[in-house]
């Protein structure tokens, strides 16, 4: 059946959601495998849509034309790219495109802006905040075929690559050139670089390499109006006017659509070592992350913590088992560096005064591969145990690190027998908390116990309501507990320059800008 044929027939049944409230939606899940109740997500977060033209047959056939094969219309085929990875979020996207070059993205969005079309981009598709997919019928850019290494300098370290390449391809092929990705995802096997950049992810290698606004050297991003921006540079220095760059990193596909990204890697440790060990109140995690700074110093690239509740869902749901005696606490340490005697010599002084002085009561060392893999996936894979107890309430937060468990404190005493779990983990070493609150479904009601409390609670200790994942469009309204209203206002001026009609990932990331509101 012809595109536009297709494209026709999700027509008729857009206008039947919109005739019955039900654009768009928001499946819940209750566990993997349980029933779905779809809610309007226009009921739930009183959202209009934006008087954006609506997709027409011509709009289709050009689209064919610049791109043949590229151009996803039937419904069953659209639907994955509706709903966000947690199952939280569903638009009613009619049309998914596939560009492969800059050129093309350029040509879209020139088509785009003229016949005031919204577009969401999307990579991965592994956002948590519901960035990633659209809200009402936004026309879905995929980078998905954009996946093309360009370069890599062997010399400076520096990769050069589209926005489209998977996170753990790109470290399969560093590695084998002697070198690793300067960040480390637990969703590295979906996620796009060009994702990963323009969210600004962190991600478990923050401590060692610093985050992406340090590490990316230049980027090509299209305009919303279709022109194309080239700042794809590979040098480390370059004071040349304004790092516009910087605008691009963290926006969330609301200024421009990366579509090439220039980043400095790391050289590959030659010595790996992870340490699992558990303690007895989080006050011990602190000290132990305090004595294992100044113990391990430069070798020191991660600090992750978990509760007991996150052991308990990972050995649950996922059959994985816990090399360390039952803890309130658990904390994975790793190292890298360049010599293992010395890494591994200094790794034992520091075990054995952490041991000696009670602060860890029992412990596991990894220097092999597959034994280290089998520690991280402890920590890397709780977002997934989480999925199985039911809907998941889920808050990335920054705090001071003495204060940081004491937010999962206060909300488990706050929210009682309501919430079925209240879980905190998270990188330590940077400040950053995963707060998660699960139940058996969506309810409302404990939404507005732990909303704005969390928020309110995050802005008394001078934290970040978003520490990693971005604001999306689940968190958008709550900027301005972390940021204040000037700040919020500026950033709304540099939307409407780039950005003048809007069309970029409409719905996300800032409040609408009061001009913008509309039936």
């Amino acid at each position: 059946m012809a595109a536009a044929a297709v494209w026709r027939r999700g027509a008729a049944w857009l206008r039947s959601c919109r005739a019955n409230r039900e654009l768009p939606g928001v499946p819940r899940a209750r566990g993997c495998a349980g029933s779905r109740e779809v809610v309007p997500t226009c009921e739930r977060y009183a959202v209009r849509r934006l008087p954006f033209a609506r997709l027409a047959d011509g709009d289709v056939a050009f689209f064919e034309r610049l791109m043949p094969g590229r151009v996803i219309t039937g419904e069953e085929e659209v639907k994955p790219f509706n709903v966000d990875w947690l199952k939280s979020v569903r638009g009613c996207s009619q049309l998914v495109l596939k560009p492969q070059t800059t050129a093309e993205v350029s040509q879209i969005l020139r088509y785009c802006h003229e016949r005031n079309l919204a577009v969401n981009p999307q990579g991965g598709n592994t956002g948590l905040v519901g960035g990633s997919v659209p809200v009402f019928d936004e026309i879905i850019l995929s980078t998905a075929l954009m996946n093309q290494i360009i370069s890599f300098d062997k010399v400076s370290g520096i990769l050069v690559c589209q926005a489209g390449c998977v996170l753990e391809r790109l470290s399969e092929y560093l590695e084998e050139q002697g070198f690793i990705m300067p960040l480390d995802l637990g969703a590295k096997g979906s996620c796009h670089i060009g994702g990963n950049v323009a969210t600004n992810a962190g991600g478990l290698r923050l401590l060692r390499y610093g985050s992406l606004r340090g590490t990316v050297l230049g980027l090509q991003v299209v305009l919303a109006d279709g022109s194309a921006l080239d700042c794809l540079t590979s040098l480390r220095k370059d004071n040349t006017g304004y790092d516009l760059k910087q605008l691009f990193i963290g926006s969330e596909g609301t200024l421009g659509v990366i579509t090439a990204v220039s980043i400095l890697c790391p050289q590959r440790p030659k010595a790996v070592n992870v340490a699992f060990l558990g303690c007895q109140s989080f006050a011990k995690v602190l000290e132990t992350f305090t004595t294992c700074r100044a113990m391990l110093g430069e070798i020191l690239s991660a600090y992750e913590f978990m509760d007991e509740k996150c052991m308990e869902l990972v050995e649950t749901h996922l059959k994985l088992s816990s090399p360390v005696a039952d803890s309130p606490f658990y904390v994975l340490i790793e190292t890298s560096g360049s010599n293992s005697t010395h890494d591994e010599e200094k790794l034992h002084n520091f075990l054995e005064q952490a041991m000696a002085s009670g602060l860890v009561t029992d412990g596991t060392v990894a220097t092999d591969k597959k034994k280290i893999k089998v520690l991280w996936s402890l920590r890397e894979r709780i977002t997934e145990a989480l999925t199985h107890e039911g809907y998941v309430y889920k808050y990335d937060i920054s705090l001071p690190v003495g204060k940081l468990y004491d937010l999962v404190t206060d909300m488990r005493a706050r929210l009682g027998q309501s919430a079925k779990n209240v879980v905190g983990y998270g990188h330590l070493g940077d400040g950053n908390l995963h707060l998660n609150i699960t139940a058996e479904s969506y309810s409302h009601s404990l939404l507005e116990a732990i909303e704005p409390f969390v928020y309110e609670w995050t802005a008394r200790c001078s934290g970040s309501i978003s520490a990693e994942h971005g604001l999306g469009f689940k968190k958008r309204h709550f900027i301005h507990y972390s940021k204040p209203h000037e700040a919020v206002l500026l950033m709304q001026q540099f939307k409407a320059i780039l950005d003048p009609k809007g069309i970029l990932n409409p719905y996300k990331t800032l409040p609408s800008a009061p001009d913008r509101s509309t039936c």
